[in-house]
């Protein structure tokens, strides 16, 4: 018996669904051959978010990989667009002449987004937000200190700006109507979002139209977006997020009933009965679909119709809308506007930020909109879509289901098969039911099977609840090491739900992850504040009393209570002047010990903590700022004299050295991180066993990684070998900033590689250049905020804190 040839035209998130649905019920039915306009593996468009914002690398967006491909036996033809179908003789024909015939075609060609035709439009710089390609042309303009305007305020366009304004670009959101996201909240949730918005330094122009781009000369670059009031905002980058509309054009070209999209039955089928067509680029009974939910129902429609298994149809149903915008939560769903004949609730909590409102018609929840606190969506979207009337729970819904029960796993009980638990993958509590019945025992087995919490993570901590309310008794949490006793969470947990559910401050993250203790302690909160500054700079603000004293005081204290003073020395590298004003601090102060370290600087030991700030003042009119030795932060740059006076020297390593130490001091990391370059394979800056080190060739440099001194000794491992200057200071920034993301507080980077494995390092920063320079931009932008010298913050306001007690009496 001959199989049937199934050729899918699109390799998206839609097209995809439908062939993984396919293989779950009939594997080996089809010869399946996937035609992909984009030459990359499918991945997940709703990730492109954090792509933008250098949250996520692309192989961590690819849904499925090319060997995924392979192993299912499908022929995709990625980078080649379907310009025929030949409906008569069933053959599919690619721009490039690829022909490949059909017994059931299935269409799945998403959707175009909306260009608006205004004056300077084809202009460099004006592009939209889509796909990876245009991820990848922002970033080509993306630099901090430049600006970016974004020409729409729904949900694409304000993920647009919030990836930008994380790459430190200065961002406007331009919107034509009177509120942001009028489609998804109403006025006062509309407002406070807008207030979010411009807390974060971004400007906000409602009420606008564009009028025209301006640029340099009729083809020159956009400079600026003009506005018909005469506003005129300057701009490097115009991105617009407007809307999209259907990618009906091939099937209208080759006689498919079409009217805004591809239209189809409930059965997923065109006006070919050989013909499928699901996703954006459809139009079901005068509506067409932008979000998951529905498209994943159209996959397993099309699914049973192809495999013959079901005669499943398609019907429509209410859906929900999220915005991942870091720090800010928000859903909302169904008419949330009201009206005559509904009922309004409303609960506002101005103080924390929160507002929700329910609508209800006949007793009946028919929309809500929560923001600030969208913990209890899942719940009211239950409510929502099963219509029935709420009878004594009307006294207490807008407070959450805590009120109806204090046992959230008998909130998930309450919970129907159908509910929605991930909203990034649309997969439901029943899927994730049926897949623990059927043997998954931890998240990660969960994950690995429906891909529940593989995006975001937000719903990580539903699906653990749903493995405890499968499994019972049986339930074994993973053997993971809390941070402390205040929690049992342990770090990477910690930081996934701080990134998934964009937690902002430490009170945050405790209520969010239901810290045993009311503060948290002197294990927590170190971690959590260096979380928190790691992953929201510029947006949280460093809590100094969750550091360890020395970071508090700015200093090392020694062990007759007298403290270590050591300022910075680029490279090792000093002058007369700087030795100078060293001497005259130690003769001022009465300094009894100065010592030079191991790291090639001078060290003042014995200085009195009422001191502290007048010698920092001295050594700041000198020129000096902190060397930071107090801190789990960089440390030094140890250096050789290199080419420029050894005889052995291949390259400048003290040049070299100081572009390093430039580039990173003042960053803040799991612990302390030392840098060395030598200038040749002698290697006298003992580069090899330093966190990150480099050593001249004749040929460039050798990157090393993962070293350390002290009680354990460890060598470094070779990373790679590049040629020029401006490598070394990418693959540092990259290597630094993935250490930063990934490791655990406290954990050196010796450890942390042993842990992950030097593979899995060259696999995010060598292999992947994309992903390389993105974390790399991450770390610039992170250092715009914190390279700032706080001695010179500490010797100008608050010396009360080292003053002597008795002076304070």
């Amino acid at each position: 018996m001959s199989v049937e040839k199934l050729v899918v035209i699109g390799n998206g998130m839609a097209g995809m669904r439908a062939v993984q649905e396919i293989l779950s019920r009939a594997p080996g039915k089809f010869e399946i051959t996937v035609f992909g306009a984009e030459p990359h593996p499918n991945y997940d468009r709703i990730m492109l978010s954090p792509l933008l914002a250098g949250d996520k690398s692309f192989d961590q967006i690819v849904i499925n990989s090319l060997d995924w491909y392979r192993e299912n036996e499908i022929e995709l033809i990625a980078g080649e667009h379907v310009d025929w179908i030949d409906r008569e003789a069933r053959i599919v024909r690619g721009q490039n002449g690829t022909e490949r015939p059909y017994d059931a075609l299935l269409i799945a060609t998403g959707s175009n987004p909306i260009a608006l035709p205004l004056p300077g439009a084809s202009r460099p710089g004006v592009m939209t937000f889509r796909s990876k390609a245009d991820v990848d042309d922002m970033l080509a303009i993306a630099q901090p200190g430049r600006k970016a305007v974004v020409i729409g305020g729904g949900l694409l366009g304000l993920e647009a700006a919030h990836g930008l304004n994380l790459r430190g670009m200065e961002v406007a959101v331009v919107h034509l109507m009177p509120t942001l996201m009028e489609r998804q909240l109403d006025a006062s949730a509309a407002h406070l979002l807008e207030q979010k918005l411009l807390a974060r330094g971004m400007r906000i122009f409602t009420s606008a139209n564009t009028e025209a781009l301006e640029g340099e000369g009729e083809d020159g670059a956009v400079r600026a977006v003009l506005l018909k009031d005469g506003t005129r905002i300057e701009a490097d980058l115009v991105v617009m997020a407007v809307g999209i509309r259907p990618n009906a054009g091939l099937a209208r070209a080759v006689g498919l009933a079409c009217d805004r999209g591809i239209q189809v039955d409930g059965t997923m089928r065109t006006s070919d009965p050989n013909i499928f067509s699901i996703g954006e680029c459809i139009e079901f009974e005068k509506q067409c679909f932008g979000l998951v939910a529905p498209i994943w129902d159209m996959a397993k429609v099309v699914a049973d119709h192809l495999t013959g298994v079901a005669q499943s149809v398609f019907t429509p149903v209410a859906t929900g809308t999220r915005l991942k915008v870091s720090g800010i939560e928000m859903f909302s769903a169904g008419d949330f506007l009201g009206g005559d004949g509904a009922e309004d609730i409303v609960l506002r909590d101005a103080a924390r930020g929160i507002y929700k409102r329910l609508v209800l018609r006949d007793n009946r929840l028919a929309g809500v909109v929560c923001f600030g606190d969208a913990s209890d969506s899942n719940w009211y979207f239950q409510l929502l879509k099963d219509g029935e009337d709420l009878g004594a729970l009307r006294e207490t819904v807008i407070y959450g289901p805590a009120a109806a029960t204090a046992d959230p796993n008998e909130t998930l009980a309450l919970l129907g098969e159908d509910a929605e638990i991930c909203g990034c993958n649309g997969v439901k509590k029943g899927t994730i039911v049926k897949a623990i019945e059927e043997g998954c025992a931890s998240v990660d087995d969960v994950r690995a099977r429906t891909k529940a919490s593989a995006s975001c993570g937000s719903c990580t901590g539903l699906v653990e609840g749903l493995l405890k309310l499968t499994l019972g008794a049986e339930f074994k949490p993973a053997a993971v090491k809390p941070v402390c006793k205040c929690t049992s969470h342990g770090h990477d947990e910690v930081r996934q739900r701080i990134r998934g559910q964009n937690l902002k401050s430490i009170p945050a993250v405790m209520q969010a992850l239901e810290w045993k203790t009311p503060d948290g302690c002197a294990a927590c909160r170190p971690a959590l504040n260096f979380y928190l500054l790691c992953d929201w700079p510029g947006e949280y603000q460093d809590d100094s009393q969750s550091r360890f004293v020395n970071e508090r005081l700015h200093a090392n204290i020694q062990k007759d209570g007298t403290y270590s003073v050591i300022p910075r020395m680029w490279g090792g590298v000093t002058s007369a002047k700087e030795l100078r004003a060293i001497a005259d601090v130690c003769e001022k102060f009465s300094i009894p010990t100065v010592k030079i370290t191991g790291g090639q600087r001078v060290d003042m030991l014995g200085v009195k903590k009422e001191d502290l700030p007048a010698v920092w003042a001295d050594l700041n009119a000198a020129g000096m700022v902190s060397g930071h030795a107090y801190g789990k932060a960089l440390r030094t740059v140890k250096t050789c004299v290199g080419s420029e006076w050894c005889r052995f020297g291949t390259q400048d390593s003290t040049a070299m050295g100081i572009a390093l130490e430039k580039m990173t001091w003042g960053s803040w990391h799991p612990h302390k991180v030392k840098l060395a370059v030598s200038g040749c394979p002698r290697n006298c800056a003992e580069a090899t066993i330093k966190d990150f080190g480099v050593i001249a060739t004749e040929a460039g440099w050798e990157l090393h990684v993962g070293g350390n001194g002290g009680i354990k000794v460890r060598a470094t491992e070779l990373l790679c070998k590049v040629t020029t200057e401006p490598e070394v200071l990418e693959y540092c920034g990259a290597f630094l900033q993935l250490y930063r993301q990934e490791a655990r507080y406290l954990e050196r980077t010796a450890p942390w590689i042993e842990r992950v494995g030097l593979k899995y390092v060259r696999e995010r920063i060598v292999d992947d250049a994309a992903n390389r320079q993105a974390l790399h931009d991450k770390f610039l932008y992170a250092q715009s905020f914190a390279q700032s010298d706080p001695w010179a913050e500490e010797a100008t306001k608050n010396r009360r804190q080292y003053q002597p007690l008795t002076e304070l009496v």
